[in-house]
């Protein structure tokens, strides 16, 4: 390149430009539902203790806790409940009790190194494969693309992870190249990073592994493989990559043990994991949990790492969905297509097809390179499709990540050809760009293409990470100030993992599913007055699997007065909300039946019947209680009346519910 200055300042140019969106856009959104998880989980594992947030490995969390290390921090004691509940507990309060606006801040600026890093892979990946101008073109794809802006400096493992499995496919695509042993290091050591990043990292085996299948289909003579002049045979060529993968997962195996200080147990000083892994291992495929159990007993790899590796794969067997405004009680295979056609901005989508185009028009024809950047992303969605954890577009942020390479080739392919293309090419990256800058500065997370009628819109088809993932409080706040409302109602999402009031908003909680995952106590009365507060994962229900469960469903037929940051829904008003009321008796029921205070617990479930005698959660609550004081007929009655309510359930909901009420009756 006779100008290598120029390109270096061309490319920092957009990665400055990436890092100031993402500064300035987590600068205005409040902490998001698994950050101080992470946060917390990230900063105790610098005191070696990886048994707080098992589920993810913990390079990440590491890295964005790096600058708090030097922060004088009062921390939380720990209490040794069930991890999920210690970690977003003690997070919660490591933060808040802490200076919150500058440990988030910090935390968050520094997560954001991976995705600089993710855009300079890009870069160089685009570059090596079809050219510089494909390389620019797919950096301002990057730099501009609405769900890296949403995800790329929040604490979470979603960005690591593409840029990792990026990195090693790209490092496989080298050695492949120019074979050599530094490249089978640099392989190992992205596939390692990639491992302690995310769990999700195992799918490089499949995806390294059709990739060298389809060289030895297309075996080139060695001039293009080694160098030489001589053909190499299919069968050296299949020992040659069988030996490459095999060092590459040495190499990646000896860099996860380092991360955990090569020590198997995942807490120190003798603390245990709560639950211990045979019950982790429960919530899996017998099958799974035979493999997972086997490498836990040989300690082929670290106690935390395989911890984790069993509760995601729970997690993504149980967990319900919300998509085209409907609930379902488990994931649906059409989510991540969908969320393929609606989160992308639309000039991309374009420049999609326009590849396509020039691929059968035989314009792009760089075949290797086609496969590369379609075969590892094809893999991944197609697990995300089957793992029916339907619960964000960051879950397959790296196929957008390969799309953008993807169409930068087909794209300077085009002009190459015919520069004509140019003015075809350029429109189409424009208003990528432009869709993209309309969103800024907290529209990201709820981003959906014009097709889909903008952020704005995108609650009516999808929610959590892909809407509403608590970063909403600042803007509410805001709000309630303009107005000067000083007595309100909440229902919100991530309440009391984060709570509202931390942001000085003065509203009064009203309940939701994870108020009582977490044993929050909240009293309702069943006639409230406005305004009522309803984030859009609350206001949809779907976390209860069924919208019969929902107790805010008929303020889905109300018009808000305002929708706030394209999450969280204001109703102004007296409204009549029995069931949230009788939620709150019923979830407390809960509470008191686990501690043992029977009676306690019956005069709520009672007061719950009475509010809602209609509402499943009333009368499940009853018969629980019911069966603890071995009252078996009452019991049988209350459970009865359940089994109607769950029959009006939509069938996804049905089939959990009417087999779980079927076991409750059977035990009677």
């Amino acid at each position: 390149m006779k100008r290598p200055g120029l390109v270096v300042a061309g490319v920092v140019a957009l990665l400055l430009v990436l890092v100031g969106q993402l500064a300035y856009s987590v600068s205005q959104e409040s902490l998001s539902w698994d950050e101080g998880d992470h946060i917390y989980a990230g900063y105790m594992s610098w005191k070696h203790d990886f048994g707080l947030n098992p589920e993810h490995p913990p390079l990440v969390k590491a890295v964005a806790t790096i600058p708090l290390l030097s922060m004088k921090l009062t921390e939380p004691p720990l209490h040794d409940r069930y991890f999920k509940t210690e970690a977003y507990l003690n997070g919660r309060d490591l933060i808040f009790n802490n200076n919150f606006y500058q440990i988030i801040f910090r935390a968050r600026l520094m997560a954001s190194i991976f995705a600089l890093l993710l855009g300079l892979i890009v870069f160089l990946a685009a570059r090596e494969m079809f050219g510089l101008g494909a390389a620019f073109i797919a950096l301002i794809l990057v730099v501009f693309e609405p769900n890296l802006l949403a995800h790329g400096a929040m604490v979470t493992t979603d960005t690591g992870i593409a840029c990792f499995l990026i990195g090693t496919i790209y490092a496989f695509y080298r050695y492949v190249k120019a074979p050599s042993i530094w490249r089978v290091v640099v392989l190992g050591i992205a596939a390692g990073l990639a491992a302690v990043t995310k769990h999700s990292a195992i799918l490089l085996l499949p995806m390294v592994g059709l990739l060298a299948i389809t060289e030895i289909i297309r075996r080139r003579s060695s001039a293009g493989t080694t160098g030489g002049g001589t053909s190499e045979t299919r069968v050296r060529q299949t020992l040659r990559f069988g030996l490459a993968m095999l060092a590459g997962s040495a190499i990646a195996i000896v860099l996860m043990w380092s991360v955990y200080g090569f020590r198997y147990q995942a807490r120190p000083d003798g603390r245990q994991l709560n639950p211990p892994m045979a019950e982790a291992v429960k919530g899996v495929s017998p099958f799974e949990g035979k493999v997972i159990t086997a490498f836990a007993n040989r300690r082929l790899l670290p106690e935390s790492w395989l911890f984790g590796l069993a509760d995601v794969r729970a997690v993504a067997n149980i967990w319900p969905s919300y998509i085209f405004g409907k609930v379902y009680a488990h994931g649906v295979w059409f989510y991540f297509p969908v969320i393929l056609v609606m989160k992308p901005t639309l000039g991309m989508l374009l420049l999609l097809l326009l590849t396509a185009a020039a691929i059968v028009m035989g314009k792009f024809r760089c075949w290797r390179e086609i496969l590369y950047l379609t075969i590892p992303p094809l893999i991944y969605l197609l697990v995300s499709m089957q793992s029916m954890l339907n619960i964000g577009a960051r879950h397959i942020l790296l196929v957008f990540m390969f799309g953008c390479m993807l169409v930068a080739g087909g794209a300077w392919s085009l002009i190459k050809a015919d520069r004509r293309w140019a003015y075809v090419v350029a429109p189409l990256i424009l208003f990528h760009v432009i869709s993209s800058a309309m969103a800024f500065p907290t529209s990201y997370m709820a981003y959906s293409n014009e097709l889909w009628g903008g952020p704005s819109a995108t609650y009516k088809y999808v929610t959590d990470s892909s809407t509403d993932w608590g970063q909403q409080l600042i803007g509410t706040k805001k709000y309630l100030d303009q107005r000067g409302v000083k007595e309100c109602w909440f229902a919100y999402f991530v309440e009391p993992a984060i709570q509202f009031k931390s942001y000085g908003i003065p509203c009064k909680p009203i309940p939701t599913p994870d108020a009582g995952f977490f044993g929050m106590q909240i009293d309702t009365p069943p006639t409230i007055t406005g305004p009522v507060l309803i984030s859009a994962s609350d206001l949809t229900g779907y976390e209860y699997g069924s919208n019969v469960l929902n107790p805010y469903r008929d303020f889905q037929k109300l018009r808000p007065t305002a929708v706030i940051e394209q999450g969280v829904f204001v109703f102004d008003g007296t409204f009549n909300v029995p069931m949230a009321s009788a939620l709150g008796h019923a979830q407390r029921a809960g509470t008191l039946l686990n501690n043992q205070k029977l009676d306690e617990a019956l005069a709520e479930a009672q007061a719950a019947v009475t509010l809602a005698p209609d509402a499943m959660q009333s009368q499940m609550a009853m018969g629980d209680v019911l069966t603890a004081m071995h009252k078996g007929d009452e019991a049988h009655s209350a459970y009865q009346k359940a089994m109607v309510i769950a029959r009006t359930m939509e069938p996804s909901a049905q089939e959990v519910w009417v087999a779980t009420i079927q076991q409750k009756l059977g035990a009677k």
